[in-house]
């Protein structure tokens, strides 16, 4: 029998807000000692009160906007009640029957055809404490709290089950990712916890439209563990039903160094949290005006840019791609054409040169010293033929090395293409008299034979000479030699 899987995801997104989601806490707290960003707020001390932090919600409200969600004008804040070490008020403050936002989509392409993934909710929630399970002097096993994090502001993305294989719940997550660090709400760092996940899938027969038992994977990190994960769940279950066991409705947890997921606890319920309203916070009202301003501050969405790129600046599907998906490539594009490169040798020097140079020596374009305002002044002696294509990707080697820029290297090593074309005849001739045999062939017809002069000439003047020059006087130099032959 064959089996369809049906896959939702929830990602967890950290905002990008200078103070945690109800106290002014530093959110900040990667590179933190332990327990050095808390106060009696995040810390649950009886008796405080919070307080909502504003560009939380507004972080929020621009990520439902960018994925075409509906704006709830009125919406609350929650009680989750359940017990677990990390949550140290013993609560968490999320959202449950009023979110931010609601019923919104994301199109992503898969095996080059257009899926639309659609968004059930987007609701903002504080993050949890960090607990690090380490052993201890005997040989016992501890468990270490860090506060730091409780209280971070979290939004948390919930897709409907529209996901049918791995692979699309992995393009749906890097899709995902690139909308929220283009528009500035989030980091999308993975390494850093700033992007989570938890999966859920079930597995039905092709001929029911049922669906089966909903497995939550949790402990996934990367977009990698994600897709392992799946396929190794929709593998498990597959095999449990051939064999007729029962799947249950339960929270497995992955272990990413053994490629297998373990049963944690059977999966809870809406009702098992005793959600109530918030009595220490009010709702939030939204206007209309408010909502149509943030969508104005919106930039440039990935989608749209990859179009423009292939509509305006007339790249190739695949380089539109590669820079839209990138939010430092996009600008650093972007500035190179505000600049005056023309947009596909921009794309040419950026993506096939610059790049490669970077990846070679494991470099980062963020920290590189070919700034857009030098790669364009590089573009341009290569355009108005100043220098050659194969000088130019030299002086961009000796750029990145030494951080001058391109004129004053082409100036100070003398790299400019000899364009005298006095210079250029007499060396031509010479050429043409070294290379007798190479002579005999052209003036007999073989063509081809025209590229054994043109080598010489360029070694002779080291890659200077200017190429489309020295074809054209070589070729009138040749032509004067068949005249008079023929005379």
């Amino acid at each position: 029998m064959s089996y369809l899987p049906t896959i939702g995801l929830e990602t967890h997104v950290q905002l990008r807000t200078v103070s945690k989601m109800f106290c002014s806490c530093s959110a900040h707290y990667a590179d933190a000692l332990a327990n050095t960003h808390v106060c009696p707020v995040c810390m649950g001390a009886p008796g405080v009160l919070p307080v909502i932090n504003a560009q939380a919600v507004r972080f929020t409200i621009l990520s439902g906007l960018a994925l075409n969600c509906t704006i709830n004008t009125f919406s609350r804040f929650d009680r989750k009640n359940y017990p677990y070490p990390d949550l140290v008020k013993g609560y968490q403050i999320s959202q449950y029957d009023n979110p931010l936002c609601i019923h919104g989509y994301l199109d992503i392409t898969t095996d080059g055809e257009p899926h639309r993934v659609r968004i059930r909710r987007i609701h903002l929630e504080e993050d949890t404490a960090k607990l690090t399970h380490v052993t201890g002097e005997l040989g016992e096993g501890e468990s270490l709290i860090d506060i730091n994090r409780s209280g971070v502001p979290l939004m948390e993305i919930v897709s409907e089950p529209d996901l049918r294989t791995p692979q699309e719940a992995r393009q749906y997550l890097q899709a995902l990712r690139l909308v929220l660090v283009t528009i500035g709400v989030a980091s999308g760092n993975l390494e850093e916890g700033a992007l989570r996940f938890d999966v859920n899938i079930s597995l039905r027969a092709e001929s029911e439209s049922e669906f089966g038992a909903k497995v939550e994977i949790k402990n996934l990190n990367s977009f990698r563990s994600v897709q392992r994960a799946l396929e190794y769940e929709i593998a498990r279950q597959t095999q449990a039903l051939e064999q007729g066991q029962h799947l249950v409705q339960e929270t497995r947890g992955w272990l990413d160094d053994r490629g297998i997921t373990v049963s944690q606890r059977t999966k809870e319920f809406a009702h098992d949290y005793r959600y109530f309203p918030e009595p220490d916070l009010p709702p939030l009202i939204l206007s209309q005006a408010e909502i149509d301003a943030l969508r104005a501050s919106l930039p440039e969405l990935p989608e749209a840019r990859r179009q423009r790129l292939i509509s305006t600046a007339g790249l190739s599907s695949g380089d539109a791609s590669v820079i839209a998906a990138d939010v430092s490539l996009a600008r650093y594009y972007d500035e190179l054409v505000h600049n005056g490169a023309p947009p596909k040798p921009a794309a040419n020097w950026l993506l096939n040169d610059l790049l490669g140079l970077l990846n070679s020596r494991g470099e980062s374009l963020e920290t590189s010293r070919v700034t857009p305002a030098r790669l364009t002044a590089l573009i341009a002696l290569v355009q108005n033929g100043t220098i050659s294509t194969s000088i130019g990707r030299q002086v961009l080697a000796k750029m990145l090395d030494t951080d001058v820029s391109a004129g004053s290297i082409v100036a100070a090593e003398g790299l400019a293409q000899v364009s005298d074309t006095h210079a250029l005849v007499s060396l031509i001739e010479e050429t043409i008299d070294a290379n007798a045999k190479a002579l005999v062939d052209y003036l007999s017809g073989k063509e081809a034979a025209f590229n054994s002069f043109v080598g010489p000439v360029m070694k002779a003047t080291r890659g200077k000479a200017n190429p489309a020059i020295v074809r054209d006087l070589l070729r009138q130099a040749l032509d004067r030699r068949r005249a008079t032959v023929q005379s």
